[in-house]
């Protein structure tokens, strides 16, 4: 095992800790690791980010179904219009985007930077959401929770296909959903979107199985070193504060954003 490989493996326990301090941001990181250092193609990338995001997160929300903090009924609610939106994406959107997707008068963007390029504005828009994000000052943990059926199936559905796409579980998008539409506590909202992430990813991955050639081996030792990493994270969460842990997190996505986005617009 060469040196590049241990630093991509040694990345993917960075991932899980990611996901035990703060519950979500690993999938952020996932792609670029697998892409930039392990060198796998992207559009196979966000395939193996769905399973280990999707192993992971379900290994987190374990430990919040056993503190009760998962709200099943909104994950049910949520979950639905995601699942059938990120099964259709990775079914059929993603191997039906033409290669090269355009061009612009003698460059042609291919599908893998498109692919790259749009999730690093999906980094931007999670790094914003780390770095500004406030806690739901309103919300009343012994409130009965109120439904807006149609905001949080369109909500689902917005996720779904920005998971089929870039592969990222979509936690930015789905807590703060959770939290204003469904009005459930922060750590219910957290605990419910880990499992909603796990279901969802997993589901999105099985869109793949016929149509990538799937290197096990390397996707179970990544995956298995990110859930050592989640339990780690976990550990840690309870002498760090998570409010600077995320901010910080926050800027780092920030900078990797516009990275990627400089390096695939520059190597045009």
């Amino acid at each position: 095992m060469d040196v590049v490989t241990l630093i991509g493996f040694a990345a993917a326990v960075i991932i899980g800790v990611s996901l035990g301090l703060i519950g979500g941001g690993g999938s952020i990181l996932t792609v670029p690791v697998l892409v930039y250092i392990l060198d796998v193609d992207p559009v196979l990338a966000t395939a193996y980010s769905l399973f280990v995001v999707g192993s992971t997160s379900l290994v987190g929300a374990g430990t919040f179904m056993k503190k009760g903090l998962v709200n099943y009924k909104t994950a049910i609610v949520f979950a639905i219009p995601s699942f059938i939106a990120v099964f259709l994406t990775r079914k059929f959107l993603v191997p039906w985007l033409p290669d090269p997707l355009f061009t612009l008068g003698d460059t042609a963007v291919t599908k893998n930077v498109g692919i790259m390029v749009f999730f690093a504005l999906i980094m931007l828009a999670a790094s914003i959401s780390m770095i500004t994000g406030k806690k739901c000052k309103d919300c009343d943990e012994n409130e009965e929770i109120k439904f807006n059926y149609p905001m949080i199936a369109l909500e689902g559905s917005v996720v779904g296909l920005i998971t089929g796409i870039v592969g990222a579980g979509g936690g930015f998008l789905i807590i703060p959903a959770l939290v204003l539409l469904a009005r459930l506590p922060m750590k219910m909202a957290v605990g419910t979107s880990l499992l909603i992430i796990a279901a969802k990813s997993l589901i999105g991955f099985l869109g793949d199985l016929s149509t990538q050639t799937i290197d096990w081996k390397m996707l179970l030792i990544f995956t298995g070193l990110s859930i050592v990493g989640i339990f780690i994270g976990s550990a840690l969460s309870k002498r760090i504060n998570e409010k600077i842990l995320k901010t910080g997190f926050g800027w780092f996505v920030l900078v990797m954003g516009i990275y990627i986005i400089a390096k695939e617009l520059l190597a045009l």
